[in-house]
C-alpha cells in the first residue's frame, strides 16, 4: 500500500514535533560511518568482481574538428590489449542529469580538447593507459573553434525565459539618490570531488548493471538506457557511496557508457575510472559569467531600479545554462527591473550544475554591488538589506513562505561582533596587516521534487528502509534512518537505511539541496501508510495512535506485526504550494580578513555563518554541509580559477597541483548557526533543502572584508596578490 501526498497546500499538521520521540534534528552520528572510516564501504572501484578487465577512455587531442581514423592495429598489437572500441554510442559530454535523455552521441565530431573517442581496454590498468596513451587519432580540423566567451567572433544566444524588462530602469538610475554601476567576473570552478569517477559494466545476458558513482539514479538509469538503446527494465545502478559529486555526477557519463559497450563485447566486466586530469577536462564545469549589475536607490537606500544582465557559456547544443540571476529575481525590492541573459557557444568543456548553480556566482556579484550601495549611500550594509526585503515578490503577485531573513542578519551581526566594525576603509592595523569586517547575504531557491520510498516493518519489529536515493557526503542515510526511527517509535540500531540501487523505489536523487526534503517526505509517508495499519490491528485512529520504545497498545511491535512484516510506501510529489508561494532559503555571512600590506596576501581571520532552511533533519550533517559551502565560499574569493587557453580552449590548470583549492590553514574556525524554523509550504516534514546554501554569498562577504581593509574594491574573482598590490595603502 502506498500513502501518495501531491503538496497542494501547506502541511496541516507538524506530526515530527508532536511524536514522543525526538531524533529528528538532532546531532545523530551517520549510522555507515564506521564503513567508512575502516575502509570497508564499497565505492565504484572497489566492487573487485571476478575477472573484471580494466579500461582507460582516448580523449582528442584538438578542440574542434572531425575524427578521421583510429589507429586501432597497432594497439591491439599491445600485450594484454583486448580490444579498442569506438562506437556511435559513446558520449560526447556527460548529461546535465535532470532529463532521462541521452546527451549529445558520438566520437566522431569534436566540440572541445579532452573529449572521449575512444576505449582501450587490457587485462591490467597499466596496460590499458598505456595503450589509450599511444592510440593514434587523426582529424579533419579545417573548422575553426572558438574559445574566449567575450571575444566578438563568438556565436550568443538570448534563452526567451530568461529576459526581463520591468518598468523602466533607465529612467529609475537617472531618478536615483544613489546608484551602482558595475561590472562582475567570476572564473570557471570545477567540483574536485574526492572520489573520480568511475563505473563498472558487467552484463547477464542482455541485463546490465552498472555499479558507479552517480547521484541521480531515476534519472541516470533512463539516460543509460537511452545512449545504450536498449529498455531501462534492463538496466540496474548501484551507488550505494558516493565520494563527493557538488553536481559533477548528475548525469549519465562518458566512462559508464564505454564501459558498458566494452563489457557486452567482451563479456567480462569492464572498469573505467578517471583520472584527476580527465575529471578536469571531460566532466562539467561552472561556467565563468561576466555580471552587469546596476543599483538604484533613493535617500532612503530603498531599491527603486534593479538590472542585472549577465553572459555565460556552454557547448554548442546543450541547454544547460548557469542560471545566475534565480536570486536576484526575488530578493531585494525595486519595482523597476531589467535582467537580460545571455550564453556563448563556446568549444571548452562542457558547462553543467556545480554546487548551487546559479546563486553560487550571482549572489556574489548582487552582493558585491549591495556592498557597494551601502558605501554610496552611508547606510550600514546589514540594515540596507533589512530595508529591501520586500513584502511580495517584486516581479509577480506572489507571497513568500516561511522567510527568517531579517532574523539571520540580526542575528549573524550579534555573534560577529558587527557593531565594532569601522565603516572607513583602511582604519584598522595589526602590524604590516590590515584588518578588515564584511558581509553578504546568503539566499537559494527551495525546490520538492517527485520521490517514493519504501519501509518495512520487520516480523521482529526493526524496520528497512528502501529507496534509490543517494548519499553523497551529504548525510542520507542519518536522516531518513531518523525520520524512519522516530515515526515507528524505534531507536536508530533497529532501523536499516538502503540507498543507491535502482531496483528500489525512485527518489529524487542528490541535487538542487532537494534530496533531504524529498526522500525525507516519502519515508515519512511510508511510515504513516505503516502507522495507519498498525493502527488498524489495534482498532483505534491513527491520529490516536502512539509507538514508543518499539510498543504500541501496550504491546511490543513484534507482537501486532504476529510474526509478519509489513510494507508501506510513500510517494511525494510537488504541487501547488510550490507555485503560491515564492519558497527559498536565507542566511548572511560575516567575516574578518588580514590583508598583509607588503604583499598583498589576504587570511580569513573569522566567519560567521547563520542560515535558516526549515526544519533541520540532522544538526551534524547540516552545519558540516554549512561548513562546506563555506569553505568553498573562501577558495571562491582568493583561489578557485579554471584557466583555458583562448588560443585553442585546452584547460591549462586541470588538476588540484594547478587549481587552487583552500587547505586547512587558509580556513579559520566557522562559526555556524541554524535558526529554528518550520516552512508547512515546503514539505509535509516542514523542512528545506540546505546542502548548496552555505555557499551563496560566501565569497562576497570575504571580499567585501577585503575592501573594508585596505579600500581596494576587486570585481575580478579571484582576489589574488597581483590585483591588491599596486592598490594597497602606505603602512
Amino acid at each position: 500500500m502506498t500513502r501518495h501526498l501531491i503538496m497542494d497546500e501547506p502541511a496541516r499538521d507538524r506530526v515530527l514535533d508532536e511524536l514522543p520521540q525526538s531524533l529528528t534534528g538532532t546531532p545523530m552520528d551517520r549510522p555507515e560511518g564506521p564503513l567508512k572510516v575502516s575502509g570497508t564501504a564499497t565505492y565504484a572501484h572497489e566492487w573487485n568482481l571476478p575477472g573484471t578487465v580494466y579500461g582507460v577512455l582516448a580523449r582528442a587531442a584538438v578542440p574542434k574538428g572531425k575524427v578521421t581514423e583510429i589507429g586501432k592495429d597497432a594497439v591491439m598489437a599491445l600485450p594484454g590489449v583486448l580490444g579498442v572500441f569506438a562506437d556511435e554510442r559513446f558520449l560526447r559530454n556527460p548529461a546535465q542529469g535532470t532529463s532521462g535523455e541521452a546527451p549529445i552521441q558520438g566520437p566522431d565530431e569534436i566540440a572541445y580538447l579532452g573529449q572521449p573517442v575512444a576505449l582501450v581496454v587490457a587485462e591490467t590498468f597499466e596496460q590499458a593507459r598505456h595503450g589509450a596513451n599511444i592510440l593514434q587519432l587523426e582529424y579533419d580540423t579545417a573548422a575553426d573553434g572558438v574559445f574566449d566567451p567575450e571575444a566578438t567572433n563568438v556565436p550568443h544566444e538570448r534563452p526567451e525565459d530568461d529576459q526581463l524588462d520591468q518598468g523602466d530602469l533607465d529612467q529609475a538610475m537617472r531618478d536615483a539618490k544613489f546608484t551602482v554601476d558595475q561590472v562582475y567576473r567570476t572564473p570557471g570552478h570545477n567540483s574536485a570531488a574526492m572520489e573520480p569517477h568511475c563505473s563498472i559494466a558487467s552484463w547477464e545476458g542482455d541485463k546490465l548493471t552498472l555499479r558507479g558513482s552517480y547521484q541521480m539514479l531515476n534519472y541516470n538509469i533512463n539516460e543509460l538506457a537511452d545512449s545504450l538503446k536498449i529498455e531501462s527494465e534492463n538496466v540496474r545502478i548501484l551507488s550505494p557511496y558516493v565520494g563527493g559529486g557538488f553536481g559533477s555526477k548528475l548525469g549519465i557519463a562518458p566512462e559508464a557508457v564505454a564501459a558498458a559497450i566494452a563489457a557486452k563485447e567482451l563479456g567480462r566486466p569492464v572498469v573505467v575510472a578517471l583520472s584527476r586530469q580527465q575529471v578536469f577536462e571531460a566532466v562539467m564545469r561552472r561556467s565563468e559569467s561576466r555580471q552587469h549589475i546596476r543599483l538604484a536607490a533613493d535617500e532612503t537606500g530603498k531599491l527603486i531600479g534593479l538590472g542585472h544582465d549577465s553572459l555565460v557559456s556552454n557547448l554548442p547544443g546543450e541547454e544547460f545554462y548557469e542560471p545566475v540571476m534565480q536570486a536576484t529575481h526575488f530578493l531585494y525590492t525595486g519595482e523597476n527591473r531589467r535582467m537580460n541573459m545571455e550564453v556563448a557557444r563556446v568549444n571548452r568543456t562542457c558547462a553543467g550544475s556545480v554546487r548551487a548553480p546559479g546563486e553560487a556566482i550571482g549572489m556574489v556579484a548582487l552582493e558585491n554591488a549591495m556592498d557597494e550601495l551601502a558605501e554610496a549611500s552611508g547606510i550600514d550594509p546589514v540594515e540596507l538589506r533589512k530595508r529591501n526585503i520586500p513584502e511580495t515578490h517584486p516581479e509577480k503577485d506572489q507571497g513568500y513562505s516561511s522567510r527568517p531573513f531579517a532574523e539571520a542578519l540580526d542575528e549573524g551581526a550579534r555573534r560577529f561582533g558587527w557593531d565594532k566594525r569601522n565603516a572607513k576603509p583602511a582604519q584598522t592595523r595589526e602590524g604590516e596587516w590590515w584588518i578588515g569586517m564584511g558581509m553578504a547575504s546568503a539566499a537559494r531557491v527551495n525546490m520538492l521534487q517527485e520521490a517514493k520510498a519504501r519501509v518495512i516493518l520487520n516480523a521482529d519489529g526493526s524496520a528497512t528502509v528502501q529507496t534509490d536515493m543517494t548519499d553523497i557526503g551529504t548525510g542520507t542515510y542519518s536522516i531518513l534512518t531518523q525520520i524512519a526511527a522516530d515515526m515507528l517509535g524505534l531507536p536508530a540500531d533497529k532501523v536499516e537505511t538502503q540507498l543507491g540501487d535502482t531496483d528500489f523505489p525512485r527518489a529524487s536523487g542528490s541535487g538542487g539541496s532537494f534530496g533531504a526534503s524529498s526522500s525525507g517526505s516519502a519515508v515519512f509517508l511510508a511510515c504513516q501508510e505503516l502507522r495507519g495499519r498498525i493502527a488498524g490491528k489495534l482498532g483505534v485512529a491513527e491520529d490516536d495512535l502512539v509507538i514508543e520504545d518499539g510498543k504500541a497498545g501496550g504491546k511490543t511491535l513484534a507482537d501486532i506485526l504476529g510474526g509478519d512484516a509489513l510494507t508501506g510506501e510513500g510517494h511525494i510529489e510537488p504541487g501547488e504550494t510550490s507555485k503560491e508561494k515564492r519558497q527559498a532559503t536565507y542566511g548572511s555571512y560575516f567575516a574578518e580578513v588580514a590583508v598583509n600590506g607588503v604583499t598583498g596576501e589576504t587570511r580569513v581571520r573569522r566567519l560567521t555563518a547563520v542560515f535558516g532552511a526549515g526544519r533541520i533533519l540532522n544538526e551534524k550533517t547540516a552545519t558540516s554541509q554549512c561548513y562546506g559551502g563555506c569553505v568553498w565560499g573562501i577558495g571562491m574569493a582568493l583561489h578557485e580559477e579554471l584557466m583555458f587557453d583562448h588560443r585553442d580552449g585546452h584547460l591549462v590548470n586541470r588538476d588540484l597541483a594547478e587549481y587552487h583549492v583552500p587547505v586547512n590553514l587558509d580556513v579559520p574556525q566557522i562559526d555556524v548557526h541554524l535558526l529554528e524554523e518550520r516552512d508547512d509550504w515546503a514539505s509535509p516534514i516542514q523542512s528545506k533543502g540546505i546542502g548548496e546554501l552555505g555557499l551563496c554569498g560566501a565569497a562576497a562577504a570575504v571580499t567585501n572584508a577585503i575592501y573594508n581593509a585596505v579600500g581596494v574594491r576587486v570585481r575580478d574573482y579571484p582576489v589574488t596578490l597581483d590585483k591588491l598590490l599596486a592598490e594597497l595603502p602606505e603602512i
